[in-house]
This record gives C-alpha cells, structure tokens and sequence, in this order.
C-alpha cells in the first residue's frame, strides 16, 4: 500500500483531505506544520508528500528545499496544495522543484487523479529499461499505454540496403532516425590510415542513429548494412515530438543512452588492455549476446572475419590465428566459414 504524507495546519481540511486520499486505498500519514512533516518524512519515507504553502514554523517552499538537500527524499514526488492561485507562487514552486499544483477548494477526483499520475511516473523513474527496442517499447507503454515506438516505426517509408551499403556517413547531418526492420547494420569509425573499429551492432528491432539527434550535432560514425537490410525511415520531426510530449520519457532516453555510453567505455578499456585472446573470446561472447539472446544452442556467429576483427580491434590474421587456437581448444567450431560456439563458460572465463 503507497504511503501518503499530508502536511496542513487547518485541521478541519486536513482530516477531510486524509479521509478523502484513504478512500482511494492509500495509506495516509498526516502533519499540521511543516516542520513535523519534514521530520515524518525522514522517518516514515512517504512515496508521496502533499503540502500546503502557507503554514507556520515551516512553510511549503521550505518543506520542499530540507527534501532536496537529503539524497534518500529527494526524488519523493511533491504535490502543493493551497488556495493561493497568483502565478507568481505556481511558478516558484514548479521552478523548486514540485511535480504538481492542486488549488483549493478541489474535489475528490482531481486530487485521486493528480496522486495516481504522480506516483505512475514515480514509479517509470525508478525502473530501468533494457537500452533496445524492448526496452524503449516498455518504458511507452509504462508511461502512455502505448507500444508508441512500435507505432512510430509503422507506415513508414522503408529502405533496402545491400550489403556493405552505407545508411549515413561520419561527418553528415541527421534529419532522420533509422528502424531495423530486418538485418544487420554496423557503426564504425575509421582512422586516417583506414582502419575501422567496430562501435555498435545493430539487428531487427533497434533503433540507430539517434545520438547525433539528441546532441543535434553530425554522426560520429558511419553505419554500413553486413546483409541486405530493410529499414523504417523516421522523420526527425516525428522522433523530437515523440521525446518533447513526455519527460518522463526523454529521462529514460537519456538514461538508457548513458548505459550505451558506459558499454562503449568498457568496449575500449578491453580494447586497450586486453590480450588478444581476451579480445577475441569478448568479440564473440558480444555478437552471441547480440544475435543468439535466447541462448539457444547451436551458438552460431555468422560474421565475415574482417567485420569480427574490426570489433575485437586486431588484425584479420592475428584474429584468424586466435580462431583457430580456439578451434584446437575446442572452444568453437569453424563449418563454411561460420564460427559455432562449443564451450561458452571457458571463453566467459577468459574475461575474468
């Protein structure tokens, strides 16, 4: 049952106020001067606070300034609830920090609606969504009630890319976001002297070419089809009105981009200090995490040896050899070209 604190000094509406959040099936928690309520919050850890402003000893605005100097309250979504309407304080309380703003006098359903919505996205914040489509599809549905990504992507214009056909270059300007209906695509960078690293794979159901719409900057790398690819072109004015309409959504956007940021940190510090068998076994432990998620044996990696040196940043015959090393180890096996992996645990521990 979500805990609810009510802070206000009129006692008549304040009984009134509990009984009427108690109907609703919360568990009600009242403080008739806000310095209390500031002492029950660091007590009880309500999941949601209701305040009035104008109160003695300790008013709204400072009941909600203590809040956010203690890390464990800070997030704890907070509704102001007085009579006062001149915008001068709406703006002062939005602007510290405050999820809501009821006036008085108010009835029942505003106040059980304003409650529900608070604590819904409460709720979104503090879950964490895979960084793919699943994910993003989940974290929509969580906080519209629609699969939006999903419909975003349909009725689109689709592209078919051949394989080793580039979708967007480094250096370009994006105007669109990219679908994978189908296939397989590559993000890459080179240097100058034309060696390629391998930064992100992508298969059906996830999105690219986003970050460069977020930064509203040029792409970073070049994406490039390993397979004939079809892709749902989305316009970038489709894709800012996705993000613009719900914070809550664009916090986890952003949020599930940081996590794709710390994987690429882990990527290059393996790149940097692991030996070459360690890069080899991560290169292949990654594309079977990718491309095999229901871990589903046989455990195939059907890649070309120059895209899966390129990801594990060696030579294509430093990578060759280290296969088949592997191969007399009988890690994997080699059939037509097509790595399968035999013993997944020994090459995990390789990592460790």
């Amino acid at each position: 049952m979500k805990k609810i604190l009510l802070i206000e000094d009129n006692e008549e509406l304040r009984d009134n106020t509990a009984d009427i959040i108690a109907i609703a099936g919360y568990s009600v928690l009242t403080a008739d001067n806000g310095k209390t309520g500031v002492e029950m919050i660091l007590q009880h850890h309500p999941d949601l606070v209701i305040c009035d402003i104008m109160m003695p000893v300790l008013d709204g605005f400072g009941v909600l300034h203590l809040m956010q100097q203690h890390e464990e309250v800070s997030d704890t979504p907070f509704i102001f609830l007085t009579a006062k309407t001149e915008r001068a304080d709406f703006r002062k309380g939005m602007g510290m920090g405050a999820d809501d703003y009821i006036t008085k006098p108010f009835t029942g359903t505003e106040l059980w609606d304003a409650i529900a919505s608070r604590l819904k996205k409460a709720a979104i914040k503090k879950q964490h969504f895979p960084p793919n489509l699943q994910g993003l599809n989940k974290l929509m549905y969580e906080a519209t009630g629609k699969e939006s990504l999903k419909a975003l992507a349909e009725g689109r214009n689709i592209d078919k890319y051949k394989k080793k056909q580039t979708i967007y270059a480094e250096g370009n300007h994006p105007a669109r976001l990219f679908f994978v209906l189908k296939g397989k695509v590559k993000t890459s960078k080179s240097n100058d002297l034309g060696k390629e690293l391998v930064t992100e794979l992508y298969s059906d159901g996830d999105f690219l070419g986003y970050t460069a719409l977020l930064e509203g900057s040029v792409y970073k790398d070049t994406a490039v089809a390993m397979e004939e690819t079809e892709i749902a072109i989305i316009p970038l004015e489709d894709f800012e009105e996705l993000l613009h309409n719900n914070y809550e959504v664009a916090l986890q956007f952003i949020r599930m981009l940081a996590k794709n940021v710390a994987s690429r940190e882990q990527q290059l510090l393996g790149l940097a200090y692991n030996s070459l068998r360690k890069k080899v076994a991560e290169a292949l432990l990654n594309l079977h995490k990718k491309y095999n998620p229901q871990h589903e044996p046989p455990f195939i990696v059907k890649i070309s040896r120059e895209n899966l040196a390129n990801i594990a940043g060696t030579a294509t015959e430093s990578l060759i050899r280290t296969l088949s090393d592997f191969r007399e180890e009988k890690l994997i096996d080699i059939k037509d070209g097509i790595v399968i992996i035999l013993d997944e645990k020994k090459l995990a521990n390789m990592l460790s």
